[in-house]
């Protein structure tokens, strides 16, 4: 017998147990997965010594992870369906606009909209069925044989950058795949959901964590759309939409010109940028931007500044850190101490004085800018600055898209930039790579190397910065004039090797290995690129790894 503490009781139990053997039948459906110690574990996870005195928790769609393995376990019965009913189409999932997953026909004659209700159909059969979703252990060699009667080709080229010898699969009756996550125990579990036509395929909404275990209201979000379909369509045509490709990029020994395609992406659309700011010069007064953590904003606004130099156009920066208000101050605003205080929020800004200051700025006017003296936390007297007509005001920061701040100064005077790694990258083609983790890992490297800051930390620290971005940024995005990918296809494989080494310092006993050992798993199928050489001294990449030569 082994002793387990289970939903705040202490149990002995047989080994050989499961999990989900503890739980009562009728609460089996709104449970995903379970955490034994500090590790995510399926409910099917069978107890034995090593698990003496461990605490199990059930995880249900509050959690972060249960919502992952939700979200996998609805793709999986979505590609089972696929099988089921049109076996020789093949679909490609990626993430999408309202916080949704988007599915895509592979096959170009297929017509998505005409089998929506069938697929629909199926799903709903597969889901009342209840049936049993199982782990099973294989070779690689049968893990090769089994893909092939499935027809799941990019599964079986994956196969050769996994390190282990051995593929865990998914059967679920006579049925098997791998969605690189943990699964829920049966297709019952997955109870709600929406599966709608959105051109070109489909749009699939499930309850996220950050919503109280609800599905959000669906929000077409027409420029983010435009954004992540263009990302899609530059990854089709240069051959980047899945690990393989890039890591056939590597392998073929033209790893210059596999950095330089995608430098070159940055290139043109910071042309086009520069094309469309001084198309509108005579009435472009403000250059707003603003972005997600990690985004690459600092090294963007150089080198968008440098794009309008070679134009005839000299913007000026204006820093909007300089506009915080003092703690004191802040805590007045808010009505709560110092170590409760929102510092994200946008009373944090002295707006009036901002406005003032760009509106004279505009009209003309000869302005002494305040500076914040972030080592005594107070504001002082910065410097004196005119501003020509035709001479465009650069802003960055997280408020910079929100009317309030700039409210002085019409729209048609402002252009607004988002920037963010819009990544339409797969590890297969039912195995979307998140967004989020892409810039999660660009965080680790930046903070390991500049701030002395360990993984652990940065992970801590994730959810916060994620709270303020739904808060702060992501709702403004729609506002933008352009939006800036800055997402590069080869950037995984230069941060490997940086970023496994801070993550592996976490031990299976921290409460950040979960994440951790996502995204290692992430990681592992990449090829690294040494040659750091390779990347331009003024790459956004730069301003994770250093190197730069704008010395971010």
């Amino acid at each position: 017998m082994i002793r387990v503490n289970f939903n705040e009781k202490e149990l002995s139990v047989k080994e050989g147990t499961r999990v989900l053997d503890l739980v009562d039948k009728k609460d089996r459906k709104n449970l995903v997965v379970c955490q034994v110690g500090a590790q995510v574990k399926e409910l099917h996870y069978i107890l034995s010594e090593k698990n003496d005195g461990m605490t199990i928790k059930l995880l249900n769609l509050s959690n972060a992870e249960a919502g992952r393995a939700y979200n996998a376990s609805l793709r999986y019965i979505i590609a089972m369906a696929f099988y089921n009913i049109f076996p020789d189409v093949k679909i490609r999932f990626s993430y999408n606009i309202s916080r949704a997953i988007s599915c895509q026909a592979i096959t170009k004659s297929f017509n998505m909209a005409r089998a929506v209700d069938a697929i629909s159909a199926e799903v709903k059969r597969i889901v009342e069925a209840d049936l049993p979703i199982e782990r099973v252990t294989v070779t690689i060699e049968e893990a090769t044989e089994i893909y092939k009667k499935f027809h799941l080709d990019d599964k079986i080229e994956i196969l050769k950058y996994r390190p282990e010898n051995t593929v865990h699969l998914y059967k679920c009756g006579n049925y098997y795949n791998y969605l690189h996550s943990y699964m829920v125990p049966s297709t019952g579990c997955i109870q709600n959901y929406t599966i709608t036509p959105f051109s070109p395929g489909l749009i699939i909404q499930y309850p996220r964590h950050d919503w109280d275990a609800n599905i959000p209201e669906f929000q077409e979000e027409s420029v983010y759309c435009k954004t992540l379909q263009r990302a899609f369509d530059w990854a089709e045509k240069t051959k980047l939409q899945t690990v393989c490709d890039i890591n056939r990029k590597v392998d073929s020994g033209e790893v210059l010109e596999f950095v330089q395609l995608c430098e070159a992406h940055h290139n043109r659309q910071l042309a086009e940028l520069g094309d469309a700011i001084e198309k509108e010069i005579e009435n472009v007064r403000l250059v707003a931007i603003a972005g997600p953590s990690s985004s690459g904003k600092t090294t963007f606004c150089n080198r968008l500044r440098i794009e309008l130099l070679s134009r005839g156009i000299n913007p000026v920066t204006i820093s909007l850190d300089d506009y915080y208000f003092e703690k004191e101050k802040i805590c007045e605003i808010q009505g709560k101490p110092a170590d409760e205080l929102d510092l994200e929020h946008i009373n944090c800004l002295d707006i009036e004085l901002f406005n003032k200051d760009l509106f004279d700025l505009i009209n003309g006017e000869e302005v002494t800018l305040p500076r914040f003296n972030f080592m005594i936390g107070k504001r002082e007297a910065g410097k004196t600055i005119r501003v020509e007509q035709n001479v465009p005001i650069i802003i960055e920061g997280i408020h910079a898209l929100n009317e309030k701040l700039t409210k002085s100064i019409p729209k048609h005077q402002k252009f607004k930039i988002y920037i963010a790694p819009h990544v339409q990258l797969n590890i297969d083609n039912h195995a979307p790579l998140s967004i989020t983790s892409a810039r999660l890992i660009r965080r680790i490297v930046r903070d390991m190397n500049f701030r002395n800051c360990p993984a652990a930390t940065t992970i801590d620290m994730w959810q916060s910065v994620r709270n303020g971005e739904f808060k702060w940024i992501y709702p403004n995005q729609e506002n933008a004039d352009y939006v800036f990918n800055s997402s590069l296809g080869y950037e995984l494989c230069v941060l490997k090797r940086r970023a496994m080494e801070a993550l592996t310092k976490i031990e299976p006993s921290d409460p950040q290995y979960l994440t951790a050992n996502r995204l290692i798993k992430t990681l592992k199928y990449f090829r690294e690129i040494d040659d750091e050489s390779l990347v331009p001294c003024n790459s956004l990449l730069r301003e994770f790894i250093g190197g730069s030569c704008f010395k971010v």
